[in-house]
């Protein structure tokens, strides 16, 4: 059974990143990140609201027998992300830092149920508010 291409797509505020094609738009033009910043994004996207530390994103992003200077190749990731959305680590939109421990996504998704059959806290939230 063929997958629906949408069950792919994570859409936060003016902002739509496709899992399938790597592709981050902005109001559906599309914004040019590189690979690693992308993601960072779609590793916090994964689980919004929660704490993803920066030893997580380092096995995520680099290979166990990659050397680089590990701290400056993260914090230049995360510097490009915040760029392309428009915010800085000062008044954060969408990603908090939690100092040398990690990073949370912060901001309102909207992502389809079949992304993860796994029930999110946050889905649970809303389940729960509708009375469903």
């Amino acid at each position: 059974m063929p997958t629906d291409p949408s069950s792919r797509i994570i859409r936060f505020s003016t902002f739509e990143l496709n899992l399938e094609t790597g592709e981050l738009r902005q109001r559906g033009q599309k914004v040019k990140l590189q690979e690693q910043p992308l993601q960072v994004l779609a590793a916090l996207l994964e689980r919004p609201g929660e704490l993803v530390s920066r030893e997580e994103l380092r096995s995520k992003l680099w290979s166990a027998d990659t050397f680089v200077d590990f701290d400056h190749s993260l914090n230049a990731a995360i510097k490009r992300l915040r760029d392309a959305l428009g915010e800085s680590a000062e008044t954060p939109i969408f990603i908090e830092t939690l100092a040398r421990r990690g990073y949370r996504f912060i901001g309102n998704i909207e992502m389809p149920a079949a992304v993860s059959a796994r029930p999110r806290p946050w889905q649970r939230l809303f389940t729960t508010r509708k009375g469903v």
